[in-house]
């Protein structure tokens, strides 16, 4: 493979050398993991830390705050890392690694949509966890009505089969009308997107580079890595999904929320549906 080769793209090489994108993807990421050692780990734990903050700090920025913060190494570094953890594919930049040229996108459904009850728009994403001498990844889908968390699992490795488990695990509790993502090869790959053709569900895509288009579900990352993550030091990964256990149930069921008018997402999340279920069921009565 010549990733850099402008005349061939990615695409006519996978296809000349009978291989799968995903199969290139994944080998690619394990290079870049065997590569980390403890000092990189440290720094992917404060790329988290600036990212969290900023969402929309690229590349260069966040090198020149670790930098700033007495971490001095150069953009090429901080880009390989930012691979790693996953987290590189929402920035417009050349020759990315973390998405699938080969993959179906779809096109983006919110721009001047108002989201107005739950289940009408639910959005995905997928973020680094640190753990005390690795890291893992925490995929969550999320009703943007009422911020209520559907479904999450945890996995050690960015494959796509822990998000088309918690894809089915939230099919399965509840539909929405539109499924929003990046354009991550997680969310692009056959196995995933299958999984939404089957259902009665809209597919909508944010552009590259939008990384604000999911802000709902980046503020829930903020809330859960000041509020639970930094304040631990998880010395495993049963404990992470434990204690990250907790924490969900208590952001979904007992957090006040100010964007909710101090009421917890449950509570919206669960009131509204059972108000529109009653206004269909008056409505029924009243044609009869």
């Amino acid at each position: 493979m010549e990733p850099e080769n402008t005349r061939i793209p990615l695409v006519h090489q996978f296809a000349l050398l009978q291989i799968s994108g995903a199969t290139w993807y994944r080998h690619q990421n394990q290079v870049l993991v065997t590569k980390v050692d403890s000092v990189d780990l440290e720094v992917m734990h404060q790329i988290d830390k600036i990212y969290t903050k900023s969402p929309f700090y690229g590349v260069r920025k966040i090198t020149h705050q670790l930098g700033q913060d007495g971490h001095l190494i150069n953009h090429k570094r901080v880009y390989r890392l930012m691979q790693v953890m996953g987290i590189a594919a929402i920035f417009p930049h050349p020759n990315t690694s973390q998405s699938n040229v080969q993959h179906e996108v779809f096109p983006y459904l919110l721009k001047g949509l108002t989201i107005s009850k739950p289940n009408q728009v639910w959005g995905v994403d997928i973020t680094y966890i640190r753990l005390n001498k690795k890291w893992s990844y925490l995929v969550a889908l999320m009703d943007w009505y009422s911020r209520y968390v559907i479904a999450w699992k945890l996995s050690d490795n960015l494959e796509t089969e822990f998000c088309m488990e918690t894809l089915g695990l939230a099919l399965c509790r509840s539909q929405p009308e539109i499924h929003n993502s990046d354009q991550g090869s997680q969310f692009t790959s056959e196995g995933y997107l299958n999984i939404l053709k089957t259902q009665p569900v809209s597919i909508s895509m944010d552009g590259r580079g939008r990384c604000m288009d999911n802000i709902f579900t980046e503020r829930l990352w903020r809330s859960l890595k000041y509020e639970e993550v930094y304040l631990k030091e998880y010395q495993s990964f049963q404990e992470a999904k434990e204690s990250i256990n907790q924490y969900l149930n208590f952001y979904n069921h007992e957090r006040l929320h100010q964007s909710l008018n101090y009421q917890t997402p449950a509570k919206i999340y669960f009131e509204n549906q059972q108000l529109i279920k009653n206004i269909k069921i008056q409505g029924g009565e009243k044609h009869s």
